[in-house]
């Protein structure tokens, strides 16, 4: 029998194919999945949203993002999602937003939350929902030993990315990339100082957000240092990400925070890209040092692997992330965890 998943989104930042953030991303390979099995998948998101199912946007909210507006936001997006579900029945609610629990819908249909983010950032009452048939899910096993003991979590179940078929023929070219959001805590201002050490070309990749701090932080922290040997190049689409990343000698990951997971790493490995990383959260779980990256502590290690990461071999790379990586994998997994959640059971 086919499902019926309704999603939502993190109400401030629209989903789709190219989608910038981790949380959007996986959401969007979930919705294409379910339109493709012919399940019915619905989409809370706002505008400027694309979707493979059917699209439900609120208001695309305007800048600054403070907390009035993210408050208002996530008021726009319950009231988004209590419409859908007066009107249609819905199997499952799959909620992927940091701050969720200010538009969990009343009690009745079934919810399911992924912890996108460290656990730190979630207040302690999320762990114990006490909206009945509320369940969570965490995406790799060094977020899940970070949570609270005796935290409500229903399964563990790690990100996914395309996998190339074949690889293009492409020439390694000698520059260093970083990409992601552009805020504080992803350490891009690291980057930075690592390959002016090393005294290599650095593009980053990604979005500034209108949160303050991130805009503060671009600001103060990255645009001074642009030059002919850092440059911003802003967000880019699915097919320039790939050719990117084929060609950069490596991936710079220098996180601040406990990642749970790395989208963006695993993209790179599946290109054949090796990554050099901070020693953060998931990441030394996804980096296999001294195979397909280097796992360092601080920006003069990540300098320093920068010319060491030239004898990594770059099949080894593609060969990890076909093994440990796959989309369908992930799909497979949330599909028998709804199954699970749904009929009440999950385990």
């Amino acid at each position: 029998m086919a499902l019926t998943v309704l999603s939502a989104a993190f109400p401030l930042a629209p989903v789709g194919p190219d989608a910038v953030g981790g949380a959007e991303q996986v959401l969007s390979r979930l919705d294409a999945a379910l339109a493709v099995r012919g399940d019915r998948s619905i989409v809370v998101a706002c505008e400027g949203s694309r979707t493979a199912g059917r699209l439900v946007s609120t208001p695309a909210a305007t800048p600054p993002f403070d907390e009035a507006v993210v408050a208002e936001a996530h008021a726009l997006q319950r009231t988004a999602i209590e419409g859908v579900l007066a009107s249609t029945p819905v199997d499952l609610v799959h909620m992927h937003g940091v701050y969720f629990f200010r538009a969990l819908p009343p009690p009745g249909t079934p919810v399911l939350a992924t912890l996108h983010l460290p656990p730190a950032f979630y207040p302690a009452g999320v762990f114990t929902p006490s909206r009945p048939r509320t369940y969570l899910n965490c995406v790799s096993a060094s977020q899940r030993r970070a949570c609270p003991q005796g935290a409500a979590i229903a399964a563990t179940i790690e990100n996914g990315v395309e996998i190339p078929q074949r690889e293009p023929p492409h020439a390694i070219r000698d520059y260093a990339l970083a990409m992601g959001r552009i805020c504080p805590e992803k350490g891009f201002h690291l980057a930075i100082a690592a390959a002016q050490k090393a005294r290599l070309p650095l593009l980053i990749a990604g979005r500034v957000y209108p949160f303050p701090a991130h805009v503060e932080y671009f600001r103060h922290e990255i645009k001074p240092h642009l030059d002919a040997g850092v440059r911003f190049i802003g967000p880019i689409a699915h097919a320039r990400k790939a050719r990117l990343l084929r060609a950069a000698r490596c991936l710079l990951v220098p996180s601040l925070v406990a990642e749970t997971s790395s989208l963006v790493a695993m993209e790179a490995l599946a290109c054949g890209t090796p990554v050099i990383a901070l020693r953060s959260g998931a990441l030394p779980d996804i980096v296999e040092h001294g195979r397909t990256g280097y796992i360092v502590d601080d920006e003069r290690g990540m300098a320093e692997a920068m010319h060491a990461v030239t004898a990594i071999d770059r099949a080894a790379c593609r060969e990890a992330a076909r093994r440990r990586f796959a989309l369908p994998r992930m799909i497979e997994d949330y599909l028998a965890l709804y199954a699970r959640v749904i009929a009440k059971a999950p385990h």
